[in-house]
């Protein structure tokens, strides 16, 4: 067998293993976790209290060794791309804020989003030793996290998947009376404030995202969202993430100091 073949088998037996090995426990946790049911009982704020996520909020990502744990770890469910899966059950990943990545797998690990699929994923300790056979160097668990979300922002966004486009003007409307204010003029997202780049997301993502802020099971939510949506109809629901599951990024948006 190829030497290079050996050694990629022995990576990713090394990965199943250490991953395999904090499943039971981050399992458990988030049982407890679970029994928690909003922001406040998580400290009250939106942004985050995990040590290792504002370390790597610190931190320079390096590009170059964030796509290489990105292969190893991340595109099997979220795809080489970033792209997700056309039933939106994988997110697009493709060009979201850094900071965004970084908040969403501090929240997964300390059970304020239950995502049982990424549990042993955002441990970030886990995460760690998966990949420390890697490089020549061991890295931190906060400077691998900062790598892996400093490339996901660089990835093109190529999602097509978009809503029945029958009400647009109607959801054009909602979004800029509701959802401007956080998530700019076309769901670009703040870098600096932890909102995430809509833009372009998965139509079916978007809606069960929604749906779960909306009925109070996505606990991570942003408390002023959840209060914003409350009343929103069926229509207006379907109607403004079909518009913004059309909307695209443009040069600047990305950009922390704006």
């Amino acid at each position: 067998m190829n030497t290079h073949i050996i050694k990629k088998t022995q990576k990713k037996l090394i990965l199943v293993f250490t991953l395999s090995l904090f499943i039971f426990s981050s399992t458990v946790f988030a049982q407890t976790a679970a029994k928690l049911t909003s922001t406040e009982e998580f400290g009250g704020k939106w942004g985050t209290k995990v040590k290792e996520a504002i370390e790597a909020m610190k931190l320079e990502g390096n590009i170059e060794d964030g796509a290489i744990i990105y292969e190893e770890i991340c595109q099997a469910c979220h795809q080489p791309g970033g792209n997700g899966d056309p039933g939106g059950n994988f997110p697009q990943l493709a060009g979201q804020h850094s900071t965004v990545i970084i908040k969403q797998i501090a929240d997964i690990r300390i059970g304020n989003r239950d995502n049982p699929t990424m549990y042993p994923f955002a441990n970030i300790e886990a995460l760690r030793a998966a990949t420390e056979d890697i490089f020549d160097e061991e890295k931190s668990g906060p400077q691998t996290l900062s790598d892996v979300s400093a490339f996901i922002q660089t990835l093109p966004m190529s999602s097509a998947i978009v809503g029945e486009g029958v009400d647009l003007e109607h959801g054009a409307e909602i979004y800029k009376e509701n959802c401007v204010r956080c998530h700019g003029d076309h769901g670009q997202g703040d870098v600096k404030n932890y909102y995430p780049v809509i833009a372009g997301q998965n139509y079916h993502y978007l809606l069960r995202q929604f749906r779960w802020i909306k009925d109070g099971k996505r606990r991570n939510a942003n408390p002023e969202m959840v209060k914003q949506i409350s009343g929103f109809s069926e229509r207006d629901m379907l109607a403004v993430m079909d518009w913004v599951s059309r909307q695209t990024m443009i040069a600047g948006d990305w950009d922390s100091k704006k």
